[in-house]
């Protein structure tokens, strides 16, 4: 690490900073509302957007700084195992095409703004849709903060904020900064605000990925080089665990590991808040259709992305905290200049889905806690305002995480939040399709698949701490170690459908579904679709 503040670095940082803050805050007057006191406006962008808008607002939101510094820190600490973010990224968007273009569907058609809405509506349960509600807020904090890490991890390399004995204050006072004004533009301009920066963030990461993809090999000697000086690496043992440190691909005991984890990721992906606020923002059906045929363009990125964790050991990368591990990289790698823009890249990576996720845990939370429960009289005008609330305290919630918590667990409660997402699959989805659930066995399968994911994670040990260290465990009944999602996953199911005959064998009472399956196919031009409900009706439960 270069010694001092990068200054070149730092001001080609800062320049971006300002130019995406400058564009948060116009991202108000873009695409102005007609109503700029409606949920629909604020955390769904009027609904408005088109093929490409929507394209680059679902990549900045799912393709985030996790990508930049998480996948690629994965396989510099352990090998090819941190691969799975690859094949997750392919497995999921065959599987959106068969689902997202219905919700989208149904939820245009009685103006849902959040999946809770559409379970509420489906299976007639304020409960089930609070347990929903409540998971996408507990899964998506720890998405936040990772987001911030992100951020964080890029200060640090720059060599802003000072050392490790700095005054805490003054330390995180860039984060601090970069924080508020996150929060300033997101409670102006709402979803209009990251859709507009999305168009910046993905243009510079394409560029630093086209460009370290070759520029670094050149200097590295090649990409043998680079595999032979990885797989010297990950042979020598660790000392914590006195195991191999890796491999560069996983080893036959890993291989279930790998298998459930990238198709429990993938399950869970768009089971997220943030996901499906991105989507409902889009104007038509058949743009989530067009988006489940090109968002794939990502995954190549996100490929040559992770290849950068193998240059990282090759350019003989050494860090204590795996996070830093590609600034890091780009410092040593890139001139002062370009590794600026890299720098940018990756902090704009983290506002742009950090300002999503706020948004769409704020809009679960005024939906379907303060209006189902609190004020069910709640005017459009009133929810909104809630909601702008809610999306600041989402957000100094996770910048509580990283200012209190160590930073190299951060990736492992993201991975924790995955556990718990998955679990809404089964109402969600299979609520797409069907209504043959009995709400009360979906309510029953969530709370084991929680209980038992939640359990199952808290005893995993790693070297750096004793709970929550990793997500995989062994599968019981089988032997293998295998992702905690996936296992509880399939405890939700089996639960949800044995109490789904016995609840139906005693008659019991099954809800009232308010919605008819012509809506699931209803397009934006079709007679009788509506982009919100009328003020005095809207949100409410029929």
């Amino acid at each position: 690490m270069k010694d001092g503040v990068n200054g070149v670095a730092l001001a080609v940082f800062i320049f971006f900073f300002v130019a995406v803050t400058v564009m948060g805050f116009l991202a108000a007057r873009w695409r102005k509302a007609e109503n700029e006191h409606s949920l629909d406006e604020w955390g769904l962008g009027g609904r408005s957007f088109g093929t490409w808008i929507t394209w680059f607002l679902l990549g900045g939101d799912l393709y985030t700084a996790y990508t930049f510094v998480a996948v690629p820190a994965a396989i510099y600490a352990a090998g090819a195992a941190g691969f799975f973010a690859v094949p997750y990224t392919i497995l999921v968007y065959p599987l959106i095409f068969t689902f997202l273009p219905r919700l989208w569907s149904v939820s245009h058609k009685h103006g849902y703004v959040t999946t809770s809405d559409f379970v509420r509506g489906r299976f007639g349960s304020k409960g089930l849709s609070l347990a929903v509600a409540v998971t996408g807020i507990l899964a998506t904090m720890p998405y936040i903060a990772l987001q911030l890490v992100g951020i964080q991890a890029v200060l640090d390399v720059m060599g802003v904020g000072g050392g490790e004995n700095t005054n805490w204050f003054i330390k995180d006072l860039p984060l601090l900064i970069a924080f508020g004004v996150l929060a300033a533009y997101t409670y102006s301009s709402g979803l209009r605000a990251p859709a507009l920066i999305a168009f910046v963030k993905d243009t510079l990461i394409y560029i630093v990925i086209a460009v370290a993809i070759i520029y670094i090999p050149i200097k590295l000697g090649g990409f043998d080089d680079i595999f032979a000086k990885a797989g010297d690496a990950f042979s020598q043992t660790n000392p914590a665990t006195g195991a191999p440190r890796g491999a560069l691909a996983p080893a036959e005991p890993g291989q279930w590991t790998y298998a459930t984890l990238a198709l429990g990721s993938a399950l869970a992906l768009f089971m997220y808040p943030h996901s499906i606020t991105a989507t409902l923002s889009s104007k038509s059906r058949e743009v989530i259709r067009r988006n489940t045929t090109i968002l794939p363009l990502y995954s190549l990125m996100l490929g040559l992305l992770a290849l950068l964790g193998f240059m990282a050991i090759a350019a003989g990368i050494k860090v204590q905290n795996g996070q830093l591990a590609i600034p890091q990289l780009f410092e040593t790698m890139f001139p002062d200049w370009f590794a600026g823009v890299a720098f940018a890249a990756i902090g704009i990576g983290a506002l742009v889905p950090a300002a999503i996720m706020s948004i769409a845990a704020a809009n679960l939370f005024t939906r379907n806690i303060y209006k189902d429960f609190i004020k069910p009289d709640a005017t459009p005008a009133q929810e909104t305002k809630v909601s702008k609330l809610v999306s600041l305290l989402v957000k100094v919630g996770a910048l509580a995480f990283v200012l209190t918590m160590d930073k190299t667990v951060a990736i492992n409660f993201q991975l924790l939040g995955g556990i718990w997402i998955l679990q809404t699959f089964p109402a969600l989805v299979g609520g797409l399709f069907t209504r043959w659930f009995h709400r009360w066995a979906l309510l029953a399968g969530w709370a084991v698949g929680m209980i038992y994911g939640t359990a199952a994670a808290y005893g995993v040990a790693s070297p750096t701490q004793k709970h929550f260290g990793g997500s995989a465990k062994e599968i019981p009944g089988i032997g293998e170690i295998g992702y905690i999602g996936l296992t509880a996953f399939v405890l939700n199911v089996v639960v949800t459908v044995v109490l789904t005959f016995v609840l139906k064998a005693l008659k019991a009472p099954d809800g009232i579904d308010e919605t008819k399956p012509e809506d699931y196919t209803a397009d934006a031009g079709d007679p009788g679709v509506q982009v919100e409900l009328p003020p005095a009706t809207a949100g409410s439960a029929h």
